[in-house]
């Protein structure tokens, strides 16, 4: 009988990638996912009456790199775009390096996007990605790239998700995640549940567990080293329509009891995502699942985009003269989260975009 794992990792792989995914979620850290696709950004531009060119997309991304040494103190890894990957600061210094030079540690987004599934109801979707992934894991971390972030998306609703989107999905991260750490990289697994719909903190809990316990199920089959990945979940909360409005220590409930039941304790960390929610109820709810009482064997953190950049944004508003006012703002969302990141945020003033819900129907990157 065949001995051993196909594709096996060395231990020397196997330590450099536990040794980066334990870096991204040291206590009182996070990540800022900076990761928008060229459409996703304009529109975040388009907020704030600026034009989506591409000197407009690298000064706000070099706004966000150069922010005072103080954010390196909650931020340790940033999410990249292809195009902002490759792009150079002002000073011809690559983001990248920029980045590692403040001690924050480079990622890449590296799916191409949802697609629909074939034979599901509600136009359910899968990720497309794969074919040429191996390839470009390799030159994305021959050129400074330490982890990686797949987006896999799930809809609630009467009929689903279906048995078989939760099976494909599950099935498209873990090969991901193959490819990554074959290639040095550290994975961020996240298979999203929608908050759109009507429905439930209950529902909400029952459908995430199924996801996750799939997702978990296809990692293992797949032979993934679990103690170098990290997992990027949304919270559970109901659905934006539900008429019952839940508080921070529900949903903090229903979040680490769906993780208890499904996510292995060899996971070194969850980075949530924000999921639409304002920037001070992301900022509560982390803060809540921190300090629940329950077993939280993982580091419990961050991985937020539009909750770490709608009140930057707005302070910015893509005139060069307001760049240190963005800049504060980035530093005053990343100290909420990092607060909250080890259960120790007692709010703000919650100024600027703040108390906006960022919600946005079929969230696309």
């Amino acid at each position: 009988m065949p001995t051993g794992v196909a594709q096996y990792l060395t231990p020397e792989m196997q330590e450099e990638l536990r040794g980066i995914a334990n870096a991204i979620v040291r206590p009182g850290h996070g990540i800022l996912a900076a990761d928008e696709s060229t459409g996703t950004i304009g529109k975040r531009l388009a907020s704030i009456n600026c034009e989506n060119t591409d000197a407009n997309r690298r000064a706000y991304r070099q706004l966000l790199f150069t922010a005072p040494k103080d954010v390196t103190s909650y931020i340790s890894g940033v999410i990249l775009y292809d195009e902002t990957f490759w792009q150079e600061a002002e000073n011809g210094t690559r983001f990248v390096d920029l980045l590692k030079n403040q001690g924050i540690i480079p990622g890449i987004k590296v799916d191409k996007g949802v697609v629909a599934l074939p034979g599901t109801f509600n136009n359910e979707s899968t990720t497309q990605g794969l074919d040429d992934l191996n390839a470009r894991c390799a030159k994305y971390k021959a050129n400074g790239a330490q982890f990686a972030k797949w987006r896999c998306v799930l809809k609630i609703s009467d009929l689903t998700p279906s048995p078989l989107a939760i099976l494909e999905n599950a099935n498209v991260l873990a090969r991901y995640a193959v490819c990554c750490q074959q290639n040095g990289l550290v994975p961020i697994v996240e298979p999203e549940v929608l908050p759109d719909g009507d429905h439930s903190l209950e529902r909400a809990q029952y459908v995430t567990e199924k996801v996750l316990a799939a997702t978990y199920k296809a990692l293992n089959d797949h032979h993934v080293f679990l103690e170098g990945t990290l997992l990027k979940p949304n919270m559970v909360t109901a659905g934006q329509s539900c008429p019952t409005k839940y508080t921070p220590e529900q949903v903090a409930k229903a979040t680490v009891t769906a993780l208890n039941r499904t996510v292995p304790a060899a996971v070194p960390g969850i980075t949530f995502l924000s999921g639409g929610q304002s920037e001070t109820d992301a900022s509560l709810n982390l803060n809540a699942i921190n300090q629940y009482e329950g077993k939280k064997p993982w580091a419990l953190t961050f991985s937020f985009g539009r909750a770490l950049q709608a009140s930057v944004l707005q302070a910015w508003g893509g005139k060069a003269e307001n760049i240190a006012k963005g800049q504060a703002a980035l530093l005053q969302r990343s100290k909420a989260n990092g607060e909250a990141a080890v259960g120790k945020y007692v709010g703000d003033k919650g100024e600027g975009a703040a108390q906006q819900s960022l919600f946005v129907k079929d969230h696309v990157y």
